[in-house]
């Protein structure tokens, strides 16, 4: 069987340790290591771990960036409810699968503001996403088809924030795991629609 590429081992391999140990301990040298290749081969191919942590992100979890496009080069092929519920959808097993790899940054303050600082230079980090979403309103703003007065950056921000609680908020209920996702999407859009629509706006 042919062995797949040395990048596409080093993602996996970063994927799989950074879910199993969290990022903060998957280090180079054990990434390369589970990946079957040197750590100089794996900087052949990412400046850093902060680069590679990125491209575990886009490629290997489910990822907000080519759907906003979508929608803002369509924005009137599906109604807003469908499009802020498939944004709902995917960022919540964004947040659901990202949050294990990430979690153990918050534990080491200086660790976490080296990271920080490497995604400001890369154009990166937790608030980006945020960001799309309140283009893809604004272009709905744009088209009519939400309030001309409605808050886009709050809206984004009530959006994302709740689809970050469901994928740690819910571990000490009863139940031990958050509400699925094909409820709990359709009924976030709907009722964050409720603010920013024609009819339930601002004045």
């Amino acid at each position: 069987m042919q062995q797949k590429p040395a990048r596409i081992r080093i993602v996996d391999a970063a994927y799989e340790l950074m879910l199993t140990v969290g990022l903060a301990r998957a280090t180079t040298k054990e990434i390369a290591k589970a990946a079957g290749c040197s750590e100089a081969a794996l900087y052949k191919y990412f400046a850093s771990k902060e680069e590679l942590f990125i491209r575990v992100l886009k490629e290997r979890l489910p990822t907000l960036g080519p759907l906003l496009d979508r929608l803002m080069s369509e924005p009137e092929k599906h109604t807003v409810e469908e499009n802020l519920t498939e944004i709902a959808r995917q960022a919540a097993l964004f947040y659901e699968q990202s949050f294990p790899i990430a979690a153990s940054l918050y534990a080491e303050t200086q660790l976490k503001r080296r990271h920080d600082e490497a995604m400001r230079q890369m154009g990166a980090g937790a608030h980006m996403p945020i960001r799309g979403v309140a283009a893809y309103l604004r272009a709905e703003q744009q088209a009519g088809r939400v309030h001309p007065y409605a808050d886009t950056f709050a809206a984004a921000s009530l959006l994302m924030g709740a689809c970050a609680q469901r994928a740690f908020a819910y571990d000490a209920t009863a139940e031990g795991k958050p509400p699925p996702v094909d409820t709990f999407a359709p009924a976030i859009a709907r009722t964050l629609l409720r603010g920013i629509s024609l009819a339930g706006g601002p004045a």
